[in-house]
């Protein structure tokens, strides 16, 4: 009532009218009541005098009743008073007249206010008028990002786009691109933007616009990366995802076409990697076409992978030879390939890997065969006892005579001796016997015995004067002389007995007599050769051997006692005459035993007189 009241008392001053209406927020009627009436002066009043804060409000009315723009900027320029810029702003943007304060928002700028409403109204005018907004939205860095943004959004997409980027305005972004198809954009931002939740959110498997995306991060974003950790990033991203396929085919954009990142140590592994646990097919591919990336760690995952003839391939690429030759026989088992594999290349550690994996397999003159070729005698051990096993001694001998240029083993030595003697290169073994070696021959000698090997067991034993064991041998020989000889070196009565009892069962009784004097001068051994000679019927052969035994220097008391009673049994007419001259050395209770025995009345009257205890 108060405001009709003043309206129609039509006061020469309106100030009573201005603040009632400001007071009771009638702007909107003052502004059209003074407009039309001719009282623009009192408008001034207003927003200069009594309350600036309304100008926005005022501003909007002027508008709507078509004021002169002259007039609207005089008034806005004579504004000294702050008010808020963001309802002007938006009285004037509702009006589509925005450019009509673009002189008040620069001379506002060039004061230097730093208001970011001023901005964002400027950056609308320049959208709305085409000013070279792109520019301005990309290089301001006052203008509030997400009030632009949504300006843009009906206007240009891609300004939006711009000032959401600029603002980081995460979720704005991905809306409008996703809504308007601008998935190159997204890609870009999401490479530069780095960030694990947001690659999160766009690459979950319900996003309908994944597939476009990520077609859009392969042919563009990535191709156009310069900072590696974008590329970082981004990979990281895929690999949290689990999208293998798509990695790859990012990567392939990366490191296959030219980039600065062709290069790259880690991403080619990573290509590699992911091509051996997604899609082996192209590994092979990537091998012949990458080289830098970490040959020995992504063959050796190849292998896990059962991906045998790529790591294969792998190592020949990088001169990796004796790992090549190792998948070979290890993996793919074909030793066949592996032979073929070390003639090509030649190198000695091929070759002792190859003869490995031979000897492995039982092909034991192969092994043989690559070992030479190798050089390499450090497997001596399996290959002597495999060889030995086999019965291969011809080559072991090769394998020997290699092993022996670099190593001084007494296994070694001892082994070389026996397979000369299994392979009967007697020769060989004289030679050998006759050079420094350190085998030990007594072995090499027994099991050459052993197995029937008398000639060569005679060569070892003679050549460490071994006279026992070479007697034993020479009687095997049929070398009876010279085994009554070596017995003698020996003087052993054990050997002494195993030639005697040789002699007897060749019939060579003039040895086997010289065998038996150093036999029975040990009193324990007499009665045991005695047996021996009855058992056989070598009655003489006896009686001559004791009779020529009763001169022995060590002649003892069983000699005469014996002969006594085999002159009873097979000699009695010697008995007598015996008994005469020896009764002094015979044991008289035990010849008398045996001559009583044999009815030998007149030896045994003799004996009785003789024996004192009678």
């Amino acid at each position: 009532k108060v405001k009709n009241f003043l309206k129609e008392a039509k006061l020469p001053d309106q100030l009573p009218l201005i603040i009632v209406c400001d007071r009771f927020d009638f702007v909107h009627d003052l502004v059209l009541y003074l407009y039309q009436n001719g009282l623009t002066n009192f408008i001034e009043v207003y927003v200069q005098r009594v309350n600036s804060a309304r100008c926005p409000q005022v501003i909007g009315g002027l508008l709507d009743v078509d004021c002169d723009e002259a007039t609207i900027k005089s008034l806005l320029a004579s504004v000294t008073g702050n008010f808020p810029i963001d309802e002007l702003v938006e009285e004037v943007e509702k009006r589509n007249r925005l450019k009509l304060i673009l002189p008040w928002l620069e001379s506002r700028i060039q004061a230097g206010q730093t208001d970011p409403a001023l901005y964002n109204a400027l950056a609308k005018i320049y959208i709305d008028s085409n000013n070279n907004p792109e520019a301005f939205l990309k290089e301001n860095n006052i203008y509030e990002p997400l009030v632009v943004g949504k300006y843009c959004e009906k206007r240009d997409p891609y300004l939006a786009y711009i000032a959401y980027a600029k603002g980081f305005c995460d979720d704005e972004l991905i809306r409008i691109t996703n809504e308007n198809s601008m998935f190159k954009q997204q890609a870009r931002y999401l490479v530069k933007r780095r960030q694990v939740e947001l690659w999160q959110q766009v690459l979950v498997a319900d996003n309908l616009h994944r597939r476009a995306l990520i077609d859009q991060v392969s042919a563009t974003a990535i191709p156009e990366c310069t900072d590696p950790d974008d590329v970082s990033a981004t990979v990281k991203a895929f690999m949290q995802a689990d999208l293998p396929l798509e990695l790859i085919e990012m990567l392939e954009k990366i490191i296959l076409e030219p980039t600065p990142f062709s290069d790259n140590r880690n991403l080619q592994n990573l290509l590699l990697l992911t091509a051996i646990r997604a899609d082996k097919g192209k590994v092979v591919n990537y091998i012949n076409k990458l080289n830098g990336f970490d040959a020995q760690e992504i063959a050796r995952i190849a292998v896990e992978h059962g991906l045998h003839e790529e790591a294969l391939t792998i190592y020949k690429k990088y001169g990796e030879h004796a790992l090549a030759i190792n998948v070979l026989v290890d993996n793919i088992a074909s030793i066949d390939r592996g032979l073929e594999y070390a003639v090509k290349i030649n190198q000695p550690a091929v070759w002792s890997r190859l003869a490995k994996a031979q000897l492995d397999g039982l092909r034991i003159k192969d092994a043989i065969d690559s070992y030479i070729k190798a050089e390499d005698p450090s497997n001596f051990l399996e290959v002597i006892e495999l060889s030995n096993r086999a019965g291969k001694h011809d080559d072991l001998v090769r394998y020997l005579q290699m092993a022996r240029k670099s190593l001084r083993e007494p296994k070694i030595d001892t082994e070389l001796a026996y397979a000369y003697a299994k392979t009967d290169r007697l020769h060989d073994m004289e030679d050998f016997l006759g050079m420094t070696n350190v085998a030990d021959i007594l072995e090499v000698g027994e099991k050459c015995f052993n197995d029937e090997l008398y000639q060569a067991a005679k060569l070892l034993f003679q050549s460490i004067s071994n006279w026992a064991r070479l007697a034993t041998t020479l009687i095997y020989l049929g070398e009876n002389q010279a085994a009554v000889e070596s017995a003698r070196k020996a003087g052993n009565t054990q050997v002494w007995k195993q030639v005697h009892q040789a002699c007897i069962e060749k019939s060579e009784f003039r040895l086997a007599q010289i065998c038996g004097l150093n036999i029975i001068v040990h009193a324990e051994e007499l009665a045991a050769i005695i047996k021996e000679y009855e058992k056989r019927g070598f009655f003489d052969e006896i009686l001559s051997l004791l009779e020529a035994g009763l001169s022995l220097e060590r002649a003892h008391m069983g000699i005469f006692t014996e002969l006594s009673i085999l002159y009873s049994k097979y000699r009695p007419e010697k008995l007598m005459e015996h008994l005469k001259l020896f009764v002094s050395r015979v044991n008289i209770p035990k010849v008398i035993r045996a001559t009583e025995k044999a009815h030998l009345w007149s030896e045994l009257v003799f004996l009785y007189v003789k024996y004192d205890e009678f």
